[in-house]
């Protein structure tokens, strides 16, 4: 056993080494397989993934073009809608501007009387005299026409023995035009509310720290009632007022003269409910503007809602038709007339064959013959046709046609056996 030869160990290692072989060989294979696999998948997954990226890149242009187009158009859109919000607000306020008059009007009135006379006595020279203008500005006026107004006068008097021993007195109002023409006047009577010499004394010693300190007077504020319903006329607008105290023993703190006008209708409903009115009067402004915008666009983009386009090939699709069919008439009759003009050419054309047999010299006349008989076989029937056409037709259009027809049925003429000589 020790005394072996080596190449019997070599013969046993041998289908060792040839089964290790086969194993990493198998290994290889496999590996190569798997890489094999791998790749391909590797491969098929890419060729997949290929155009779905291309897609994903197409609709991502896709929706940010869209979505860039519907922001800009949002823009404009959101533009045009605050400039016709702000055309709506601006035209009704110009138009509440414009319609609405003056509610009120206050003014004071400064008395003046002449002083010319006896000092002495306690009366006045003259009767207390003031003249008011109902001009704003030296331009505009006051009172609006047709609007009527409420004319009151207020005058503040103390509650002295004179006024009181004075009773009643007159307040008269004359209004008057530009040229000084007078269009109204009217005379109220007034006094001082009474009030008992105890109902005084009670009054003195509650207010007395009040009358001791300035902030409350012994006064009362009558109010005369001048005008109720009045109306300035547009021919004869008044501008101005004189009014008078019929009293030369008046004594008067103070004065003012008020306009209040009295609306009806729109006037009386902007002026009670101004929110309101403003709301209906800006939405009704801005549905108008809208709805001329939306027509401008039709009519820039589309031509406007009924296209004129449509009724004229309406119109051309008909006359198309009525003269594609009076052209298939004129081609029947025209064919007609080159049948019955090729019988005529043949029978010329057979008499000349047999008379080329014995004279050749006759051959011009003939010639001329059948030159002469073509011409009148067509001369008669040419016109003819030409004035149906010209009688059927009514439009250019087949006077145009006509004559490209006319040629065809010379050119269909075929020349008979007499031209080869």
């Amino acid at each position: 056993m020790e005394g072996t030869h080596p190449l019997m160990h070599q013969g046993r290692d041998l289908p060792l080494r040839q089964q290790s072989t086969g194993l990493q060989g198998a290994t290889t294979v496999q590996n190569r397989t798997r890489r094999r696999s791998v790749s391909s998948g590797s491969e098929t997954l890419g060729g997949a993934m290929g155009p779905l990226l291309h897609w994903l890149h197409d609709v991502a242009a896709v929706t940010l073009l869209k979505a860039r187009r519907t922001l800009l158009q949002a823009a404009i859109l959101f533009c045009v809608l605050v400039l016709l919000l702000w055309v709506s607000i601006f035209l009704y306020g110009s138009f509440y501007y414009s319609y609405m008059p003056t509610v009120s009007f206050s003014t004071p009135v400064h008395f003046f009387y002449t002083a010319d006379c006896d000092t002495s006595e306690s009366r006045l020279c003259s009767f207390p005299t003031a003249n008011i203008s109902f001009m704003k500005n030296d331009r505009d006026q006051v009172m609006a026409n047709g609007q009527p107004y409420q004319i009151s006068l207020e005058l503040e008097m103390p509650e002295s023995p004179v006024n009181e021993e004075l009773g009643m007195f007159m307040v008269k109002m004359s209004c008057y035009t530009k040229g000084g023409t007078t269009v109204s006047s009217v005379g109220r009577s007034t006094m001082l509310h009474y009030r008992s010499k105890l109902l005084q004394i009670m009054s003195t010693l509650v207010f007395a720290p009040l009358l001791v300190t300035g902030m409350a007077e012994q006064k009362q504020l009558i109010e005369v009632e001048l005008f109720s319903d009045y109306k300035t006329n547009a021919y004869q607008p008044t501008i101005g007022a004189v009014i008078e105290i019929h009293s030369k023993q008046v004594q008067i703190y103070s004065s003012q003269l008020r306009i209040h006008a009295y609306f009806t209708g729109i006037r009386y409903v902007l002026y009670n409910f101004p929110l309101t009115s403003a709301v209906i009067g800006v939405a009704t402004n801005f549905a108008f503007l809208s709805v001329i915008v939306l027509f401008s666009y039709l009519q820039f983009i589309w031509g406007g809602l009924w296209p004129p386009d449509q009724v004229r090939v309406r119109v051309m699709m008909g006359d198309d038709t009525r003269i594609q069919q009076r052209r298939e008439e004129v081609r029947k009759r025209m064919e007609r007339e080159n049948s019955q003009k090729e019988l005529n050419s043949s029978k010329v054309t057979g008499s000349v064959n047999e008379s080329s047999d014995f004279q050749e010299t006759g051959t011009g006349t003939e010639l001329s013959k059948n030159a002469s008989v073509i011409p009148d076989s067509l001369g008669p029937d040419v016109p003819d046709s030409k004035e149906e056409e010209s009688h059927e037709s009514d439009g250019p259009e087949v006077e145009e046609n006509s004559p490209p027809q006319l040629g065809e049925t010379v050119l269909r003429q075929r020349p008979g056996p007499w031209m080869s000589l």
